[in-house]
């Protein structure tokens, strides 16, 4: 495989500690941590490294391919950026950054309501190619209007967001004071000043907004008014008959994100959604709820051939998406790996994170001795 990136960073854990050094703490700890204790952020990761795969070295084999088909579309490897809100807090026009990369290596980029580009501007990035992921709005005007506009930027996919009834519980970002633009306390002030290329590259690009949201929000908000006004008008508790009306409007692929239960997956093929991502929102919302991998096991097995079944949440290597497709998973999403990706490397961060995981996912499939990644279910122990 034709693929080269910057060896001084071969994982992803490199790329966090480099992140970790380049970023102030309060835009680190954003992106690094989960709710409450943090536990489900610990566990996502430690239970998909549970699972184990089995090479099959006397095979006749020839040679391996990552590239994958999901909802009617060819990709080049079988794992995408998944949405992540506040993109250009952790580092200056990181969503326009990590477009532009997945464009190139031919994977999905999924732009989030909460990040700091617009649909318009990731879907001119990605010649239309960019998917949005949706905070359904209680207000149904603002809800149409968020959907023509991702109809009219040619969105193929609208991922509808179900695992945010409520705003989490955060202890690092209430102690943080985080806000968009950051509140400046003192503390925060000061470390600012101590990460000069990060002040520069957010001079340089101009201070992070909301820009989806833009038409609909009040400017200024802090952590607390920001967190009232996404429970009051954008997280939208859903049900049938919230999703209706979407399903209705919306013409291309419509995928749920956010389920972690048989009920809600057997709920979603009813409801007519083309997909589903077995996610837990990376740990962020429900500290006591499973990791994604265990849920994700049952839910391919008793539906993966009624709609397509997704993951997120915990991945950080190509042998954790390995594991995750042995699994179930048709295809797989990554947040916090490709935003490490940008905090480390800025520009290059984009394609190297891609680069990286192609290789490291590839290099799993030789070593099993497996030709194509629907394969990997084989290999499973």
């Amino acid at each position: 495989m034709a693929l080269s990136f910057n060896y001084k960073y071969p994982s992803v854990e490199d790329l966090r500690e480099k992140a970790k050094k380049r970023i102030p703490r309060f835009a680190f700890e954003y992106l690094d941590g989960g709710c409450n204790e943090d536990v489900n952020i610990i566990r996502n990761t430690s239970e998909i490294r549970d699972v184990q795969l089995e090479p099959r070295y006397l095979n006749n084999y020839k040679d391996s391919t990552i590239k994958t088909t999901l909802l009617g579309r060819e990709y080049d490897a079988p794992f995408g950026i998944a949405p992540v809100g506040l993109q250009g807090l952790m580092w200056p026009n990181s969503p326009e950054i990590l477009a532009k990369a997945a464009f190139k290596h031919n994977i999905p980029f999924i732009l989030s309501t909460v990040s700091t580009s617009t649909i318009e501007r990731a879907s001119e990035l990605t010649q239309g190619n960019a998917w949005f992921q949706l905070y359904n709005p209680v207000d149904s005007s603002i809800r149409k209007d968020i959907i023509n506009r991702a109809a009219a930027a040619e969105c193929p996919v609208l991922v509808l967001l179900c695992d945010v009834p409520t705003f989490g519980y955060r202890p690092r970002d209430f102690r943080n004071g985080l806000a968009l633009p950051p509140k400046m306390s003192l503390e925060n002030i000061l470390q600012i000043l101590s990460k000069p290329k990060w002040a520069f590259e957010s001079l340089k690009h101009g201070q992070p907004n909301f820009e989806n949201l833009k038409p609909y929000m009040p400017d200024g908000l802090n952590l607390t008014q920001l967190g009232k006004f996404m429970d009051q008008t954008f997280s939208g508790r859903l049900n049938p008959e919230r999703i209706a009306p979407i399903r209705d409007q919306w013409k291309g692929k419509l995928v749920l994100k956010g389920v972690s239960s048989e009920a809600d997956t057997q709920e979603a093929i009813r409801l007519g959604f083309d997909g589903v991502i077995v996610s837990n929102h990376g740990g962020r919302q429900l500290d006591a709820g499973e990791s994604t991998i265990k849920p994700l096991t049952n839910i391919a097995a008793k539906y993966g051939d009624q709609i397509e079944v997704m993951m997120d949440s915990g991945l950080r290597s190509g042998p954790d998406i390995a594991r995750s497709i042995a699994s179930g998973a048709k295809f797989t999403f990554l947040g916090r790996s490709f935003m490490y990706g940008a905090a480390a490397l800025g520009e290059k961060g984009g394609d190297h994170t891609i680069s990286m995981l192609k290789v490291q996912l590839k290099q799993v499939l030789d070593q099993l001795c497996c030709e194509k990644v629907s394969d990997l279910p084989k290999h499973l122990i």
